[in-house]
């Protein structure tokens, strides 16, 4: 392995940021990208991050990484686990009869039982706090009664007095609660949250603002990994009426937020006009090749992923990689 490169003196130092969208079972790329730039690291690649935000698959992975997990071990929870939680665990046929059934039972209640979900997250994730973690973690999610922005937090600011005592379960199934796909998450202390895809489906928005807004961190000084799940850009239907157009309105409106997200960062860093400092990290397939529910491609999004980390490893290297973050001390600490 090569030697690390010399960290950056204090007052030159660079804040390393990693930004994980969602998108169901497609967080399979993610977790496999980052699964194989770990395998060239010494650390577990959570641990070169000043900050992680993750919204939906991704704040799962985020909050796997922020308590220690290894990329490969979260990789693992989607391989095994994926078919099992999105109903798909049985023989072709039988997996093809449940989906259409899904799909029209869809039309008037969730599409999957949640249970199957929170079993796997409890096998890897167990009754730990989110104050265990070890990065400073940014989780969306979205209060539908309330229609409001909850964000769940890491104690990386004296302001942060809650979020850290409470589970790292019930802000993984709240950030993953998507509509019509899972019910609404009722967490521990009777909140009841949905997917915070409807607001930051790309989290890079919300990251490069809590750096600079929260934390105080110079914009000019920020690094940011930001990781896809696959995007799948579509036609509109010739008919724009309200049934033509309802299979299409959810991607639009979350691409329309995805490129928002990466045009506020953008500012907020710098990038393309004064620097580089903004590394997006996504593949284009053909739209329905990978649905969010859909566990049967689980080894072909795994493959892309594997290449696709080949190609990135030595420029994100240089970058990420150079050595562990700093340690993160909370402000506020679960022994106290």
């Amino acid at each position: 392995m090569s030697a690390p490169l010399p960290e950056p003196t204090s007052g030159d130092r660079f804040y390393r940021i990693l930004s994980l969208d969602g998108g169901g079972i497609r967080g399979v790329f993610p977790a496999a990208f980052l699964a194989r730039l770990e395998e060239h690291l010494d650390h577990p690649i959570g641990r070169y991050f000043d900050l992680i935000a993750g919204t939906s698959t991704g704040g799962i992975i985020a909050i796997g990484l922020g308590l220690g997990l290894s990329a490969r071990d979260i990789l693992g929870l989607y391989v095994k686990q994926g078919p099992a939680i999105f109903g798909q665990e049985h023989g072709s046929i039988e997996n093809w009869i449940r989906q259409k059934l899904r799909g029209l039972a869809h039309l008037v209640v969730t599409k999957h039982s949640s249970a199957p979900l929170q079993r796997a997250l409890e096998d890897v994730l167990g009754h730990r706090k989110l104050g265990e973690s070890r990065t400073r973690l940014v989780i969306p999610a979205w209060h539908p009664v309330l229609e409001r922005v909850y964000i769940y937090k890491t104690a990386h600011h004296p302001r942060l007095e809650t979020d850290y005592r409470q589970t790292a379960i019930d802000a993984a199934m709240a950030t993953a609660a998507a509509p019509t796909f899972l019910k609404p998450h009722m967490t521990e202390s009777a909140v009841e949250l949905i997917d915070g895809g409807v607001w930051a489906n790309n989290p890079i928005g919300v990251a490069a603002i809590e750096a600079t807004g929260m934390l105080g961190w110079p914009g000019d000084r920020l690094k940011i990994l930001s990781v896809g799940t696959i995007s799948e850009p579509g036609r509109l239907p010739l008919l724009r009426g309200k049934l033509p157009m309802a299979a299409s309105v959810a991607r639009l409106f979350m691409a329309g937020q995805a490129h928002s997200a990466l045009g506020t960062a953008k500012i907020i860093t710098g990038d393309v006009h004064e620097r580089k400092a903004i590394w997006r990290i996504d593949q284009i397939a053909p739209e329905g090749r990978y649905t969010l529910d859909n566990a049967s491609r689980i080894s072909e999004m795994r493959d892309r992923a594997f290449a696709e980390a080949r190609e990135q490893l030595p420029e994100l290297r240089r970058h990420f990689f150079s050595g562990p973050a700093a340690e993160f001390v909370p402000c506020h600490s679960l022994s106290t």
